[in-house]
């Protein structure tokens, strides 16, 4: 496996760098190291947080010294492989989808409503990291047909459960936020929920795939949300 730059970040935490690119090698790399040190147990340890391409280490320096940790991810990252990983967890997210900007995405890609969907629909996308808001994940592996800009003027207050489009990625907004991503749908589940447990419904290293729905489905599936009783069909298969 590739060895990480380890980057000191003040007194409590270790960066493990896997490079310069986001893509999903990378990323691979970042969750099969994040995985080691869980299983691990390493002493001292107090939470790992994976983003694009490095591992954030947090842990208490009256446990353990950065200079040891450092010494024992090196370590480990010896021994591991970003296909290490053979089997992937896919969350079916529904959505309907009526977003204001769905023309818009359309016509700046030259296809029809219909295609877009059917291309935003028609893969797995794994997620990256969780960041920006809680439960608000970076998607990765979008259709390079529906790339599309953000807008010039970001959005004031978007609203939850929004799926939008920025740039080369997609996403879910879990929490009304301002936001520049063009809007092209919306999902009636609740990837945040502060009353569930555990709150976040997605973990980094996940796939995600978009199931189109139409009205009546969404008001049905707003109404189990709302009872608490939904639960989002998860699947595996092979990575």
């Amino acid at each position: 496996m590739e060895q990480p730059e380890i980057l000191r970040s003040g007194d409590c935490a270790l960066v493990a760098e896997f490079g310069k690119e986001i893509d999903e090698h990378t990323n691979a790399l970042v969750h099969a190291l994040d995985r080691a040190v869980r299983d691990k147990g390493i002493f001292g340890v107090r939470e790992c947080v994976p983003t694009f391409r490095s591992l954030t280490v947090l842990f208490d320096p009256m446990l353990i010294s950065g200079d040891r940790l450092e010494k024992k991810l090196l370590r480990l990252c010896k021994t591991l492989s970003a296909e290490a990983q053979t089997q992937k967890t896919v969350v079916e997210v529904p959505v309907l989808y009526n977003g204001e900007d769905l023309q818009d995405v359309a016509d700046y890609a030259k296809l029809s409503v219909e295609e877009v969907v059917r291309l935003h629909a028609g893969r797995d996308y794994r997620i990256y990291m969780l960041g920006f808001l809680p439960g608000f994940v970076y998607l990765g592996g979008m259709d390079e047909r529906i790339f599309c800009p953000r807008l010039t003027t970001p959005r004031t207050r978007i609203h939850a459960g929004a799926v939008g489009i920025g740039g080369e990625q997609t996403g879910i907004y879990p929490l009304p936020s301002p936001g520049g991503w063009r809007l092209i749908g919306t999902t009636p589940v609740r990837p945040y929920d502060a009353a569930r447990t555990p709150p976040v419904l997605f973990s980094a290293g996940e796939y995600i795939r978009f199931v189109p729905i139409d009205e009546p489905a969404f008001d049905e599936i707003q109404k189990q949300v709302d009872a608490g009783v939904y639960v989002c069909r998860r699947t595996e298969g092979s990575v």
